[in-house]
């Protein structure tokens, strides 16, 4: 049996997709609520193929409960935020989930976190957990790092088709772990020690975001120069080694946003790169309020409340929030315009979460003048060209152009 530990928007498909693919899997999560939610038969957040997997998964067996369970191999997927200062990972939830495995597990458990982690965490949080509780890594609990590679709005296709790292101390329980995750991917799956799974998940990311740090970039040099950066990236991208990103108001979502973040707190005054994107891809949803303040002033509109930002969500066509480039303008919007006056809708988002949140798009659209797109959701792309009426500031690059219509 398997007890995947932390049934959020990770550990809940991964503990579906092993229950779908015959193995016996309990779900434990902290939040009462949450469990209670599962055990009535709902899933807790929309995803596509989520609700099929989980129907699937409860024919199969699959349990959920608050309790760990006593078995030969837990699945830690719990968050991994990190702290703002220090820029360093904030691990007392993985420390927590430890704790609570060791005071169940039997001798020769398999203990794997995927939760993603910076380099080294685990030797120097999860190991002492282990040790100071009497056991003996590598006889008594086996351990092993398995970072998910999944994204909101793919979460089902990418469980089965992306390929996954398995880092372990001892490459024996490394392939019986891959076995495990063999029952349900299809893709590569590659055996190596720990602190290579570490980096290499949190690696991938940071190549992202420096990426779009490029784009993002480039957009304020051609907005400075008067030049399309959409243009001048499309002829650009003609050349068969030059493949440039589309810019876009910030970077959100729970991997890209963070886990640079890692390596700069980790390795100051090496991780250079990364923090110069990291600051470029935190300051575009500033960039686009001051897009905001300088399309009122062209257009003579003084008041900001006419002003309707679309989207709350860090991508399109998912209800995930965390670290969207919304929120982070929310945050800043005061200096630029004016906090609570502006009115706010997102389709994917139903609890209220910012002042003047409306939850129908004619009734937001009709106390607007302007109206910035933040996230390309298809319900806005489908209906994008029929909004003839309002200045437009697409920030997704969703709208042809024409008269009204703007970019970052």
């Amino acid at each position: 049996m398997v007890n995947v530990v932390g049934l959020g928007y990770i550990g809940l498909p991964t503990a579906l997709m092993l229950a779908a693919h015959d193995v016996e899997v309990v779900g434990t999560d902290y939040n009462k609520e949450l469990v209670h939610t599962l055990q009535q038969g709902k899933t807790t957040f929309k995803e596509e193929g989520l609700d099929e997997l989980f129907q699937a998964a409860v024919q199969k067996g699959i349990r959920f409960s608050q309790e760990y369970q006593e078995t030969n191999m837990y699945i830690v997927s719990v968050p991994t935020p990190y702290d703002k200062e220090s820029k360093k990972i904030d691990a007392r939830y993985v420390i927590s989930a430890v704790k609570s495995v060791v005071e169940v597990c039997p001798k020769g458990a398999t203990l794997v976190i995927e939760s993603t982690i910076s380099p080294g965490t685990i030797d120097k949080y999860v190991r002492p957990v282990i040790e100071e509780n009497g056991y003996q890594i590598g006889e008594d609990i086996h351990l092993v790092h398995a970072p998910e590679r999944i994204i909101p709005g793919n979460m089902v296709y990418e469980l089965v088709n992306n390929s996954r790292t398995i880092g372990a101390d001892d490459k024996k329980v490394g392939e019986q772990v891959k076995e495990i995750y063999q029952s349900f991917c299809r893709g590569d799956i590659v055996v190596t020690d720990i602190r290579t799974a570490e980096m290499t998940k949190v690696v991938e990311n940071t190549f992202r975001d420096i990426n779009i740090a490029f784009a993002n970039e480039l957009t304020k040099i051609c907005r400075s120069a008067d030049m399309d950066v959409y243009e001048i990236i499309r002829i650009a991208n003609k050349h068969p080694r030059v493949n440039i990103l589309t810019p876009g108001p910030g970077v959100g979502g729970h991997c890209i946003s963070v886990d640079p973040w890692f390596l700069v707190g980790d390795y100051p005054g090496l991780a250079n790169l990364i923090l110069a994107a990291r600051k470029i891809n935190d300051s575009m949803p500033e960039f686009v309020l001051s897009r905001i303040a300088e399309i009122m002033k062209e257009n003579h509109i003084t008041d900001v409340g006419r002003v309707g930002i679309y989207g709350l969500t860090y991508k399109e066509d998912v209800d995930d929030v965390r670290e969207s480039p919304t929120l982070q303008m929310m945050e800043c919007l005061e200096e630029h315009l004016a906090s609570g006056r502006v009115k706010v809708y997102d389709p994917y988002v139903h609890k209220d979460i910012v002042p003047n949140q409306y939850h129908d798009l004619n009734g937001f659209l009709n106390e607007i003048d302007i109206l910035v797109v933040m996230v390309g959701h298809q319900e806005i792309r489908e209906k994008i060209s029929q909004i003839t009426d309002k200045i437009i500031l697409d920030t997704r690059k969703i709208t042809e152009k024409r008269d009204g219509v703007y970019y970052i």
